[in-house]
């Protein structure tokens, strides 16, 4: 069995991933997964966050299955919610392992069913929050959340400050912080909360982005979460920002190369790399901005193929 410790040959790590015996996968590693292209997907790309070039196969989730959300550990990727080809709405959580890229497992059930909730993780918890459930401004403020190295159903955690939906969440060492997206009416909502991830409780506003906006695209470091795009009723390019560690209005960082919506984002240690979403069909843009600096983002590669209501996570996020 080979193994990949040195310069990665990106031909000999795709022959491995597509025989399921990857066994060191390379850090920092992005998975964007499922979501619309022509048809609902199970499909699941990675991309080595650290560099640049085209998304690679990485296996396959159990179901077709779009507007879901995405959390993980350095180990394990976990997909929670979301919405079936058949616009079904479900509870079903599943999970894949960063070191075997094959076809996802079936983890146990959110305690709600729902699409588009928030999610964010640290290393050992997973935890999603709020969430559309499947009728007209039919929106949650449930917070629950699963232990990542076992299996089983999720717990309840606490709820949200307010009814939230179409929504983004990331995680720093101790928070998780949720873009809540869309709330009442339905209209876009501005409010930002967070909850401390070790303990259980209702979430607490952290303060208001720069924009009332949904269906964006989160993720941080162990400093600073980033969101752009998304639509305030318009499509949006905006990246904004927060320091986690410190409660507050968000700040603006810079732009996408576009204003698109239902894209997703994940994150390493030094970049937040943004993938797909509409603008407004499905496009398979991956670019990347500098976590630590302010600016537009920069170009990255291409998805498989034009995907937009997918997920994303890494393995190097700021929850760890």
């Amino acid at each position: 069995m080979p193994s990949y410790s040195g310069v990665w040959n990106l031909v000999s790590v795709y022959q491995a991933v597509a025989q399921g015996n990857w066994t060191n996968p390379p850090t920092p590693i992005g998975l964007f997964g499922g979501g619309a292209t022509t048809v609902f997907s199970s499909a699941i790309d990675y991309i080595t966050i650290s560099t640049t070039g085209n998304a690679l196969d990485f296996g396959n989730l159990v179901s077709t299955l779009a507007d879901c959300a995405a959390c993980a550990s350095n180990t394990r990727s976990l997909w929670g919610g979301g919405r079936t080809a058949s616009s079904t709405y479900v509870n079903t959580i599943e999970y894949i392992s960063f070191s075997s890229g094959s076809t996802a497992f079936d983890f146990g059930d959110l305690t709600v069913v729902r699409g588009f909730p928030a999610a964010c993780s640290s290393s050992t918890r997973g935890v999603w929050a709020a969430g559309y459930l499947g009728t007209a401004s039919d929106l949650s403020n449930v917070i629950d959340y699963i232990t990542i190295a076992t299996t089983g159903n999720a717990t309840d955690f606490g709820d949200t400050a307010i009814l939230g939906g179409y929504s983004s969440g990331f995680a720093g060492a101790t928070r998780g912080v949720f873009y809540l997206g869309l709330t009442s009416g339905p209209t876009p909502t501005n409010v930002i909360n967070y909850i401390t991830i070790a303990s259980t409780g209702n979430a607490i506003d952290f303060g208001d982005s720069v924009q009332a906006r949904y269906v964006s695209g989160g993720a941080a470091n162990s400093t600073r979460g980033l969101v752009g795009g998304g639509t305030t009723g318009t499509r949006v390019n905006t990246i904004d920002y927060v320091t986690i560690a410190t409660a507050g209005n968000a700040t603006d960082f810079g732009d996408l190369s576009a204003a698109r919506d239902y894209l997703s984002s994940c994150a390493s240690s030094t970049r937040s790399v943004f993938g797909g979403g509409a603008a407004p069909l499905a496009v398979n843009i991956i670019e990347y901005v500098t976590i630590a600096t302010t600016g537009n983002a920069t170009d990255f590669g291409d998805l498989t193929a034009a995907t937009s209501d997918l997920s994303a996570c890494s393995n190097s996020h700021g929850g760890l």
